[in-house]
């Protein structure tokens, strides 16, 4: 697997602290008193005390960094205030409330603390499970109302039920561990994770999603919120479970559908239901959050004071590392580099995660293993950002934990994903070429590019499963492998004439009998029009795919 060196912050920082010129932090929101202490241990500290708007912004450029939670707002107003900031640090998971974009032009790195919440979140999830299974809150509100319901109110025991989580990232494996200690059976389905990994933290993996539902005594959710996963848990889904399982979910709200949740506790499929998260927060009234046998809590699996603690201690120690010259491991947007690799390969990362993104969905399964090779003037410059891009293309979206330019290579490690790269100043038809190879369950996918055009140039498809194509990447495109008979590029243009899709461009290789046609499109392709095409084209590969 590739060796790579974590990213450290600039020189100069470190260059300045030796200097004696301390750097200034400001704290503008409460933070745990330890994370205050290691900060002031490296740096100069002010703690805002009731600052508002106007004079956090006629401030701000005194100092180096600036911590806060989520009450203060980093706009692209403020950060441009803040002519000497060099740090933002977020003391929680989140970052929404910082302009990434506004910081990243400006050079900033933005730092967050996003383990601090993954163990209180896992115990909340444990916590609602024994509470719906042992009918907790109905015996605690009953016997308050005055009422002795000990009879109507007898549990199940989870000690050989099966637990089914559905995400098997940090919270999901946390969870698994703690299932596994009340001699549960633990079940996982996650795409995304290799067949080792699921063997080392001994979950029984699952390949599909009706599979995972129809095994369930209890099912919890742990996956991240995509035009995928929405709406994953619905009228069809629920009909799988087995009758009376019980459903928590601690992820995200429009994971499920409430009116489907509600019906199945009508019919008696569902036994209860247990949720911290809802579509809307607050959550609108609902039938559902009348019924004895649901649990809800209002977003409280992230809220104890042990993880507001870390999210203070992390945070901290990541805007030290950033200021002076330390190992950063949570930056959100870019890692801190020299200037000039900055320069050159900034704009080739957006080419490599489209390129692994287009490989991955050629093949077959999670992937398990990818490969970076650039040729020509840009291996001059090495490849370590350009694979960092590449796994994010990779797996961004695929798990309950964000992941960015730093931490893409540990994130990929965790995952069994197979990582390697190559550099080589060879010649080649264009002035550089970046290749990502992708390895599946039984098929592996190589993808070319390079960029076109003047400035940040235009990611531009170069070759493809061995064929050679010229065609922009865009995010919305099609692909056809077949036999090379008349009569095809007719066939695929009724088609999507027909479904009333207009095609931007396409491009057509042929070698020994065999054509491999890609078509883009300003909108996504209707999955129809692909299959019409399939039926009447023998074809090895008929594909769409978001490069989104």
């Amino acid at each position: 697997m590739m060796m790579m060196s974590t990213t450290t912050a600039p020189e100069a920082a470190a260059v300045t602290e030796a200097s004696g010129d301390r750097p200034r932090v400001l704290v503008a929101e409460k933070i745990a008193q330890a994370g205050i202490d290691a900060i002031a241990a490296r740096c100069d500290v002010e703690v805002a005390d009731g600052w508002d708007l106007d004079t956090l912004t006629s401030r701000i450029s005194e100092f180096d960094a600036i911590v806060i939670r989520s009450a203060t707002k980093m706009t692209a107003e403020l950060i441009d205030a803040g002519t000497n900031l060099r740090v933002i640090g977020r003391a929680g998971v989140g970052v929404d409330n910082v302009d990434l974009d506004a910081a990243s032009r400006r050079g900033i790195v933005v730092v967050n603390a996003p383990t601090s919440n993954v163990l209180s979140v896992a115990e909340h999830c444990m916590g609602l499970m024994l509470a719906l299974a042992r009918n907790v809150a109905r015996g605690d509100a009953t016997l308050r109302a005055g009422e002795w319901q000990r009879s109507k109110l007898g549990g199940i025991e989870l000690a050989g039920r099966t637990l089914v989580l559905l995400g098997m990232g940090r919270i999901g494996q946390l969870v698994a561990e703690r299932a596994k200690a009340f001699d549960m059976h633990v079940v996982g389905y996650d795409p995304f994770l290799s067949r080792e990994v699921f063997h080392r933290i001994g979950v029984e993996p699952v390949d599909t999603l009706d599979e995972a539902f129809a095994r369930a005594d209890v099912l919890s959710l742990h996956m991240p919120l995509t035009p995928e996963t929405r709406g994953l848990v619905g009228e069809r889904e629920l009909g799988l479970l087995k009758p009376g399982a019980l459903i928590v979910n601690t992820a995200r709200g429009p994971l499920v559908d409430l009116d489907a949740l509600d019906a199945a506790l009508e019919t008696g499929t569902l036994g209860g239901v247990a949720l911290d998260v809802f579509p809307t927060e607050p959550p609108a009234p609902h039938p559902l959050f009348e019924r004895a046998n649901v649990l809800i809590t209002p977003h409280l699996a992230a809220s104890t004071t042990e993880a507001q603690d870390r999210a203070g201690e992390q945070v901290a120690d990541q805007v030290v590392a950033a200021l002076c010259g330390g190992v950063v491991t949570s930056a959100v947007n870019v890692p801190a580099i020299g200037p000039e690799e900055l320069e050159a390969l900034q704009p080739w990362m957006p080419l490599a995660s489209r390129l692994a993104r287009l490989a991955d969905q050629l093949v077959v399964g999670p992937p398990s293993s990818v490969h970076v090779h650039s040729r020509g003037e840009l291996a001059a410059y090495g490849t370590r950002m350009l694979v960092t891009g590449a796994i994010v293309g990779l797996l961004a979206g695929t798990t309950d934990e964000p992941v960015n330019a730093v931490n893409a290579v540990h994130v990929a490690e965790r995952r069994g994903l197979d990582v390697s790269d190559a550099a080589e100043d060879a010649a080649t038809t264009y002035r550089s070429v970046l290749s990502v190879r992708v390895g599946g369950s039984d098929r592996v996918a190589t993808a070319s590019g390079t960029l076109l055009g003047s400035t940040a140039g235009r990611p531009w498809l170069t070759r493809l499963v061995g064929f050679d194509l010229d065609i922009e990447l865009v995010r919305h495109m099609a692909f056809f492998r077949y036999q090379d008979v008349p009569g095809v590029i007719g066939c695929v243009g009724t088609a999507f004439g027909d479904a009333g899709v207009n095609i931007a461009n396409m491009s057509v290789a042929r070698k020994d009998g065999v054509a491999l046609m890609v078509v883009s499109f300003d909108e996504a392709p209707p999955q129809g029009a692909i299959d019409q095409i399939a039926s009447k084209v023998t074809c090895e590969i008929a594909q769409s795919v978001d490069l989104g």
